[in-house]
């Protein structure tokens, strides 16, 4: 029965719950809260798996007396699965940090050289590159040496605030280390079986961690500044797509009402999402599970 609920779990954590949140609009109201519920569906999502691994077998041979032999061989089996789905996480996450890291310093190494520091107006910003080109970009390069990168078609086309909403937007997602919760969906999405893989956490996440440097640069610079940005730049460095970039201006153009019980709500909700299945239905188990296993 564990198996069978945990299994019923990770399937709703996996293929049902990433559309219904990915679907709601509520997140624009909570947005960082929101991050966290989509880290808490994902590592409950890898949990219920490796609690299938590891019930499976017991419960199984519990119901059919299978003698201690056969329950020796099981142990060995639903360990060495355990492994391999953490070891496929790990390599994973491994392989996306690494990638990320010698793409940013190649990157970082580029701006370094192509920086136009004539071209600063004054802007007296550390880690600030201006680079040669008339369309409209800003972006950052995270990392321990980080960069907020300026295109000169951005600064002819910003106003001063404008050009501190965007600064201040860029240095949000750095001070946050965004990059990181991106790089930890991207592995897990990476990781996932296909059949159970779905972008809708991956987008989401993207979408919801730039509204979350949106809420930065508007508590310092003004809504009114990040939306008249948000306008006149491309959107070719807009992780979060068209349909992301329209659902931004309109959150700034009309913002939605904030609510601290939401949040609290949210990060309740996250926190359930880990600790109830394991007090209801693994605890039990385990209870049953060390008594039988060949331990």
């Amino acid at each position: 029965m564990t198996a069978l609920l945990l299994g019923a779990l990770g399937l709703l954590l996996s293929l049902v719950a990433p559309g219904l949140l990915a679907a709601a609009r509520w997140p624009d109201r909570a947005p960082a809260p929101a991050v966290v519920l989509w880290q808490a569906i994902t590592l409950a999502g890898v949990l219920c798996a490796l609690g299938v691994v590891l019930a499976g077998p017991e419960e199984l041979i519990r119901a059919f007396r299978g003698d201690r032999q056969i329950a020796i061989v099981a142990l060995i089996a639903a360990l060495a699965v355990a492994a391999v789905i953490v070891l496929r996480l790990l390599i994973s996450l491994g392989g996306v940090m690494w990638r990320s890291r010698a793409r940013r310093a190649r990157h970082r190494l580029l701006v370094d050289l192509l920086d136009r520091a004539e071209q600063r107006h004054g802007l007296d910003v550390e880690g600030l590159r201006v680079l040669d080109g008339a369309q409209p970009l800003a972006y950052c390069v995270a990392g321990r040496s980080p960069r907020v990168v300026l295109s000169g078609g951005a600064l002819d086309v910003l106003n001063a605030t404008q050009i501190a909403a965007v600064i201040a937007h860029e240095q949000a997602h750095l001070r946050h280390r965004h990059e990181l919760v991106r790089e930890s969906f991207t592995a897990f999405y990476q990781a996932v079986p296909r059949p159970l893989r779905s972008r809708a956490p991956l987008d989401a996440v993207r979408l919801l961690l730039e509204m979350v440097a949106d809420d930065a640069a508007a508590r310092r610079s003004g809504a009114a500044s990040v939306r008249g940005a948000l306008t006149l730049l491309s959107d070719g460095g807009d992780e979060a797509g068209g349909a992301g970039r329209d659902r931004r201006l309109s959150r700034l153009t009309d913002p939605p009402p904030r609510s601290v019980a939401l949040s609290v709500i949210v990060l309740v909700g996250a926190v359930a999402l880990l600790v109830l299945p394991t007090l209801v239905v693994v605890v039990p188990w385990l209870s049953v599970a060390v008594s039988n296993w060949p331990l």
